[in-house]
């Protein structure tokens, strides 16, 4: 049967209990919100890349959209309920009549709460993008391992894909442009086969989200929640992690908060401790951009088309890396100052490595518990150093700039650091930040959430430290947060 009388009865506010659904289109579903509920439809269409023509198939994907969103987003989906024929011929919902459609039942949300509609509000902090990013690293550690899928052969696909859909727009993107990017990304491809290869055999293929980006994230109880999972495709959805994190972190950039997508970024590392991962994003952003592209081109967005595909050509012609130190005493605000800066260094920012995460991820735990006193003694503080001049070494070597972030209060520390540029062969930077104790202290004080356990007994035994000459360019952090970043990216000639 036709679906426009079901979309009828959809649409009826005496099927909804009198209160007057609201109707939202996608090209593969119809969704009416009534109430404190939210009902989804999927339309009887056959794409390239899907089959809904048969009830049967919608029974199926309605099924699967239930179980691929689980992890993320349990509490938003409720079940699949039938649309029957009563027998005296009109429809319900439930019932025991014949099936003619099957619905996802969901719990509504204001749209208002969506990370898009946030955004455009003026509404994300950076508290906000973390929880966001902590979301995609949950789902994402707890996805089923898909190591038949995803690694350079799925990416291989996804490019040629591209290629193929872009060259029947050439209306709308030039042929040469189209060609470029793709070259490019094929360039690419080949050198980083082996890291995907070996990511995929690390069981960093997961069966993801596959279209995590900013309309597909809501504030539900105080809480992020990725939604609306790809459920029609596992080629589509069983991907390396970081690709999936690629949609956020590109929709961001491409939204115009570079520095959200930084910050969600690097919260994404210094949960997951994937720094290797990086290497990646060139390509990752330039494909995501891509098909954002040929998508809008396809449904006749010239100005919007064009500027994806600006934008996939611009990710895969980086900014040469670079080192940046930031170093002081606890409470001076490094970290912040780390993290305000890396995204004028690359994009959508610099890796910002820090002593306080890469401690967590030697011991184990999670990136908020405290650890106890013997965490900090020499061999565990020599550690966490080693790792850090490693980390920021094969960062730089694979092409992407890097934020250290640590006390360096030791002449021998600020030293080895420098010599990781040199090692490179990047520029290298030394920022170091002070402020007056008692301000120091109180800043110390006041942390919430916050992955370092510095405490103001800490801060006293730093002060007993001989920092030995200081040739890093001195920051004093006590006046306004605006004033000390905009010191730091003078400092940088940013």
């Amino acid at each position: 049967m036709s679906q426009a009388e079901i979309l009828a009865f959809l649409a009826d506010p005496t099927t909804h209990g009198g209160h007057v659904p609201l109707r939202i289109e996608t090209h593969i579903s119809v969704l009416f919100l009534a109430g404190d509920r939210a009902w989804k439809l999927k339309k009887a269409v056959t794409l390239p890349f899907l089959d809904f023509s048969r009830l049967e198939q919608r029974h199926a994907a309605c099924l699967n959209e239930i179980e691929v969103n689980r992890i993320a987003a349990g509490e938003l989906y409720l079940g699949v309920v039938p649309v029957t024929r009563a027998p005296q011929g009109g429809l319900r919902l439930g019932g025991d009549g014949t099936v003619v459609e099957w619905l996802v039942e969901m719990q509504r949300f204001e749209q208002d709460n969506l990370l898009s509609a946030l955004l455009e509000a003026g509404k994300v902090d950076r508290r906000l993008i973390q929880g966001v990013a902590e979301a995609a690293w949950n789902l994402h550690r707890l996805a089923p391992i898909r190591a038949d899928k995803g690694g350079a052969g799925g990416l291989r696909r996804v490019i040629e894909t591209n290629a193929a859909t872009m060259a029947g727009l050439t209306a709308i993107l030039a042929p040469a442009r189209a060609e470029q990017a793709t070259q490019a990304a094929l360039d690419r491809l080949e050198r980083l086969t082996p890291l995907l290869e070996e990511r995929r055999q690390q069981g960093k293929v997961r069966r993801c989200h596959g279209d995590l980006h900013c309309g597909n994230i809501c504030l539900y109880q105080g809480r992020p929640l990725p939604f609306d999972a790809i459920e029609f495709s596992d080629d589509f959805a069983c991907v390396d992690t970081f690709y999936d994190l690629a949609f956020l972190l590109m929709d961001l950039d491409h939204r115009g908060h570079r520095d959200l997508a930084s910050h969600a970024m690097n919260h994404y590392l210094d949960l997951s401790g994937e720094y290797q991962a990086v290497a990646l994003l060139p390509l990752l952003l330039s494909t995501r951009a891509v098909i954002r592209a040929h998508v809008a081109a396809t449904m006749g967005q010239a100005a919007s088309a064009n500027a994806y595909l600006d934008a996939a050509l611009a990710y895969v012609s980086p900014p040469a890396p670079r080192l940046l130190a930031v170093g002081g005493l606890s409470g001076s605000g490094k970290s912040r100052m780390g993290r305000e800066l890396a995204p004028f260094l690359a994009v959508p920012g610099a890796a910002v490595v820090r002593t306080d995460a890469l401690r967590k991820q030697i011991m184990g735990v999670p990136l908020l518990e405290k650890l106890p006193p013997q965490a900090y003694d020499r061999e565990t503080g020599r550690q966490t150093y080693a790792k850090l001049y490693d980390t920021c070494l094969k960062l730089l070597r694979d092409g992407h700039s890097v934020v250290a972030d640590a006390v360096f209060a030791k002449p021998e520390q600020r030293a080895a650091i420098e010599d990781v540029a040199r090692q490179a062969g990047v520029p290298f930077n030394g920022l170091w930040l002070w402020t007056e104790p008692d301000i120091a202290a109180q800043r110390i004080e006041g942390r919430q959430g916050n992955v370092s356990d510095a405490t103001v007994e800490v801060l006293r035994q730093q002060l007993q430290i001989d920092l030995g000459p200081m040739t890093w360019t001195k920051i004093d952090t006590g006046g306004s947060k605006d004033a000390a970043l905009a010191s730091g990216r003078a400092a940088l000639c940013l």
